[in-house]
């Protein structure tokens, strides 16, 4: 038995795709993915139209799919990020419906419960056998973990492997399981495992950005949450991604062993598990290759799906067990909530990905970030957008001090003792806007709601509404 297939097309005839349907994607090859691109392409020959797209994210390699918005063939769109150019045809021309821009919890949670009901999925497979099996450490695009479609293949009605190393059955060892698949589709290839490295995924090298990490790597030490069986994770911003090492450097000198450490796992996170600083790495997606390569090696580096990871309810996710999660930001305000969606002129530059869930859920949320960027004041009045509520925010580490969330003061009396730099969050705002080069201009806004901030649980957190004029350039966010 076989359920190869020559061609998409064969694939999508067999799916029983219609006019309306949705489809899924997933983004563990991040800017290096090929497959929703030919994918979609592949719909368009067979005409369909209106369709609903629900990737897990969308990367400036995502660009052709621009054209499917404006010619009909997408109508609408759900995600947890977007970031490039098919954010700018959306904040431009919109969509038939809003864009809904989810967490990754929020993505598995509506997957999960029925909300978002998927007609076919279709999985990047790094490696897969002609029954269905698939792996993400074997073949030239090794991706390392493959979390995010571990949801859409249990729910979707029809699930479309398509791959560029077909291998002997049985594909060993597999990540998502024969018994989910549906069809099997080989193509030439699926897209560049070298892409999985974009964007922010970089430390940072700048000496003020390292003193951040370092202050916020000293406020998890005195916080009383540094101690034997200690649980972290960091966003994917520089900043967040050098503080790995300030809080590696910070348990080795208290001899603390951790439980783990999760979410988008990096090469850092891989030397903090392999000097024994963490027991286990819990991984919902590689961001790196030294990441994938761990992945395949070790059996403490475990692979979890995007609603183990974060989808909220009573079965209980691993970013409720975090003790703390270092996130970066592309605004704050003086309520503490964080925009890493919307460019102060209103253009797309990312989405939540895990920053609301991991925000809700940590004993200790702690945004890391510089007070401008390319010019513009991150410390605002108001932000543009909200992405995570500031009731989830405990403290904001800057380099001009620290400031803690008002409703924290059992944490902001441990680091005074500490002899920590503490400011307070309308003296940031002051001197960002004092150090501010670049006056934003203020993009007046439409009254059309192009798309919708929601937080884990689903709520309308914001509206989005078009400029009224194009936009000209913003201050980047973090990655999902």
């Amino acid at each position: 038995m076989t359920k190869r297939v020559t061609s998409l097309a064969a694939a999508i005839e067999r799916a029983g795709l219609r006019d309306g349907g949705t489809v899924s994607f997933h983004h563990h090859l991040r800017n290096g993915d090929g497959v929703l691109n030919m994918v979609m392409d592949a719909l368009e020959a067979a005409g369909l139209r209106a369709l609903r797209l629900a990737p897990s994210s969308l990367f400036p390699v995502h660009a052709p799919l621009s054209r499917h918005i404006a010619n009909g063939t997408v109508s609408a769109i759900e995600t947890a990020f977007l970031a490039g150019p098919v954010g700018q045809s959306v904040m431009a021309a919109g969509l038939a419906e809003p864009l809904r821009l989810t967490t990754h919890g929020g993505r598995a949670a509506a997957i999960r419960d029925g909300h978002l009901r998927i007609d076919a999925a279709f999985i990047a497979a790094p490696a897969a056998d002609e029954v269905g099996n698939i792996a993400g450490t074997l073949g030239p695009n090794a991706c390392g973990t493959l979390g995010y479609p571990m949801v859409d293949v249990r729910h979707a009605a029809h699930v479309v492997a398509v791959t560029d190393h077909l291998v002997p059955y049985p594909c060993v060892p597999p990540a998502i399981g024969a018994e989910d698949v549906d069809t099997v589709v080989v193509v030439d290839s699926i897209g560049d495992a070298r892409g999985i490295l974009s964007g922010t995924t970089r430390p940072a090298t700048d000496p003020a950005d390292r003193a951040i990490a370092a202050q916020a790597a000293a406020l998890i030490a005195v916080s009383g949450r540094l101690v034997d069986g200690f649980s972290f994770q960091t966003g994917a911003g520089a900043i967040s991604l050098a503080a790995a090492g300030a809080v590696a450097e910070a348990m080795a000198a208290r001899d603390v062993t951790g439980s783990f450490a999760a979410g988008g796992i990096t090469g850092a996170h891989v030397g903090m598990l392999e000097a024994r600083l963490f027991r286990a790495l819990l991984d919902v997606q590689c961001f790196d290759l030294e990441a994938a390569a761990s992945h395949a090696r070790n059996p403490c580096h475990r692979a979890i799906s995007a609603a183990a990871y974060a989808a909220p309810g009573p079965r209980g996710a691993v970013v409720d067990r975090l003790d703390a999660v270092i996130l970066g930001a592309a605004e704050i305000d003086r309520d503490f909530n964080v925009n890493v969606t919307l460019g102060t002129d209103r253009r797309l530059i990312g989405g939540s990905g895990g920053h609301a869930d991991t925000a809700a859920g940590a004993g200790l949320a702690i945004v890391t970030t510089r007070l401008v960027a390319r010019g513009f004041a991150k410390f605002v009045d108001r932000v543009a957008c909200i992405t995570t509520p500031g009731a989830t925010i405990d403290a904001v580490v800057s380099e001009a001090g620290i400031a803690i969330n008002p409703a924290r003061p059992e944490l902001a009396e441990r680091a005074r003792a500490a002899g920590l730099p503490l400011v307070g969050i309308d003296d940031l705002i002051a001197r960002a806007g004092a150090a501010a080069t670049v006056v934003s201009e203020a993009t007046r806004a439409s009254d059309t709601t192009v798309a919708l901030s929601l937080a884990r649980t689903g709520e309308i957190l914001d509206r989005i509404r078009a400029p009224r004029h194009a936009p000209r350039g913003a201050p980047s966010s973090t990655s999902a």
